[in-house]
């Protein structure tokens, strides 16, 4: 668990995230609560001719929530929204556990990051909030 919070990118995007605020005109918003600890969070996006252009968050939770949405609002950007169903499924697939390709976790990027939370089954929810509200969105 040490590495992950000791990682200054990881602990950069729960204190400064790029991609927290209130999206002035988003074409598609979706709640996610995660209600084993209460974390909660509003996806907004703006998709504009099947690629996401914008991405943002609001809502409160633990750092690994946070930090875990941030990361992917980064990712998803100016993805094409089957892409960002992709890189979905397969962060869903790694945080669960599942063996992913070097080129998926490069893919990922710093979502991969987060794959050491899969020994951890309490925070693997805080993890996947973003994702799924994501998912369930898209």
């Amino acid at each position: 668990m040490g590495n992950l919070y000791g990682s200054a990118s990881f602990m950069e995007h729960n204190t400064h995230p790029d991609y927290k605020y209130e999206m002035d005109a988003p074409t598609h918003t979706h709640d996610g609560i995660n209600p084993s600890c209460g974390d909660e969070l509003t996806l907004s996006l703006r998709i504009e001719d099947g690629v996401i252009a914008e991405a943002a968050f609001t809502g409160h939770g633990c750092a690994i929530s946070q930090a875990s949405a941030d990361i992917m609002a980064e990712l998803i950007t100016d993805e094409t929204v089957a892409e960002a169903k992709r890189l979905s499924g397969l962060f869903l697939g790694m945080i669960r556990g599942e063996e992913l390709s070097e080129e998926d976790f490069e893919d990922l990027d710093e979502a991969a990051q987060l794959k050491d939370i899969s020994h951890m089954p309490a925070r693997v929810k805080c993890a996947e909030l973003a994702w799924r509200t994501l998912d369930g969105m898209l």
